[in-house]
């Protein structure tokens, strides 16, 4: 990697290529090879977003290799999913660190993001239970410097309270809407609001939630048009969306 960015620096120097095509070159130079992480440092100028780190399978010994490498580039840092005992360790050694138990979440800011100009982009949970994949969407939309707003607990059990926030809901570009059991939520807030939905299912409820299944299939049959869905749990997907369509 060394050697090629030498050359793409002559190269630059003796004007045989364009700035910007030294820049398309480093959008695809070789990523960092840790052994079993191979990680893409170059990401963020290809998507404009650098590589967020799923942490739950990771060994404390990978983290802190990948973490030290980001540290060193002057990057900021992202760990999801991460279990509070290897969340705990990393703390010990990076003090500098914060970490969002709720949420599952670690990150460690070289330069905290300036939050865009752009609306403020609504998490909407049907039940309290759902607030650990709302925090997981939060911590993601702040870190990608997007500001969002919270409406907790306004599930159909009591629909009623979702239209004390119809002036907020009205004023964005998009909605994140986190529901579990039923999954019901995302379909009714789409047909009553005429905004794009991200669903988020949760693995909270009884015994036929099937540990989010049966929420995850209500929302992919939802009658609502304007509703996409992302993975069960999954808050870092549904606000890595919203960020991008709120931009």
């Amino acid at each position: 990697m060394k050697q090629k960015l030498l050359q793409l620096f002559k190269d630059l120097e003796q004007g045989t290529i364009s700035i910007e095509k030294a820049i398309d070159h480093l959008k695809y130079l070789p990523y960092e090879d840790f052994g079993h992480i191979k990680f893409d440092f170059h990401r963020e100028l290809r998507t404009g977003i650098g590589e967020i780190i799923y942490g739950k399978d990771k060994t404390i010994e990978m983290l802190i290799k990948i973490i030290n490498s980001l540290k060193q580039k002057e990057k900021n840092i992202c760990i999801t999913k991460l279990p509070k005992t290897k969340a705990k360790k990393l703390l010990k050694i990076f003090n500098e660190g914060y970490y969002n138990e709720l949420a599952k979440v670690f990150l460690l800011y070289k330069n905290k993001p300036k939050s865009n100009k752009q609306k403020k982009i609504p998490i909407i949970t049907a039940g309290s239970s759902d607030i650990y994949v709302a925090e997981e969407a939060k911590e993601i939309l702040n870190f990608l410097g997007s500001k969002c707003i919270f409406i907790y607990d306004v599930g159909v059990a009591g629909l009623h309270r979702i239209l004390s926030y119809k002036k907020i809901i009205e004023k964005s570009k998009v909605l994140i809407v986190v529901a579990g059991m039923d999954g019901v939520l995302p379909s009714i807030i789409g047909g009553i609001f005429g905004k794009p939905i991200i669903a988020v299912p949760t693995s909270v409820g009884y015994g036929a939630n099937f540990k989010g299944l049966s929420a995850l299939l209500t929302m992919l049959n939802s009658c609502a048009p304007g509703v996409c869905v992302v993975n069960i749990d999954n808050g870092f997907g549904a606000a890595y969306i919203a960020h991008m369509l709120n931009k």
